[in-house]
């Protein structure tokens, strides 16, 4: 079963809508490294329309102009991208389909595929939303910048129930960036103050 991995820029406050202020200065070796490993972990994209277009309007460019970033330009490239969009695409970028149905249904599909080794959301916030309260994200892998954004759209929506989850790997880079990957979790058993008090500071 493939795993279905998010990946996201992200402020302390919970922006995941990038601004290239906040988010670039804080691009180095080691967010590279990171975003390699999470991108060399699947061979399918799943991406929203938004990011389908920016994507494609920077990478196959950015690929034929040859320079520092070609080759993971071309990387991009060569993977099977699948988009999540209402209207019908016409695709300039090689190896670009429109999802197959509604979102649930053919990330299912995807996951159970046996060619399948991993489906990677890149960005894509409202497919991300749709498919974490379905239950369908396997990874949250998110690079928490030390800024509070302030403004732009979060990544956790409003809604009735907490999302728990689990940490796997924890990372705090120079930059004061952390890498933080989680998987979904189970809620911690419920406690009130009279469990906890015996841990509350007993003061001086």
């Amino acid at each position: 079963m493939a795993k279905v991995i998010s990946t996201l820029f992200i402020s302390a406050d919970g922006v995941a809508e990038i601004d290239p202020d906040w988010h670039f200065p804080y691009f180095d070796e080691n967010m590279g490294r990171a975003v390699t490993e999470d991108y060399d972990a699947a061979d399918v994209l799943l991406i929203g329309r938004e990011t389908y277009d920016s994507f494609a309007g920077a990478w196959p460019g950015r690929e034929a102009a040859g320079g520092d970033d070609a080759p993971f330009a071309k990387q991009l490239g060569d993977m099977r991208k699948v988009v999540v969009s209402r209207q019908p695409l016409e695709f300039s970028w090689r190896n670009s389909e429109l999802i197959n149905g509604g979102l649930l249904d053919a990330v299912t599909a995807l996951k159970a595929d046996a060619g399948v080794r991993g489906i990677l959301i890149p960005g894509s916030i409202s497919v991300v939303q749709q498919l974490l309260a379905a239950g369908l994200v396997d990874e949250l892998r998110l690079l928490v910048h030390p800024v509070a954004a302030r403004k732009g759209r979060k990544l956790f929506d409003e809604g009735d129930a907490a999302y728990h989850l689990r940490l796997l790997a924890s990372e705090a880079f120079p930059t004061g960036v952390l890498r933080v990957i989680y998987a979904p979790g189970t809620a911690p058993t419920p406690v009130g103050y009279e469990e906890i008090k015996d841990q509350v500071p007993a003061g001086n």
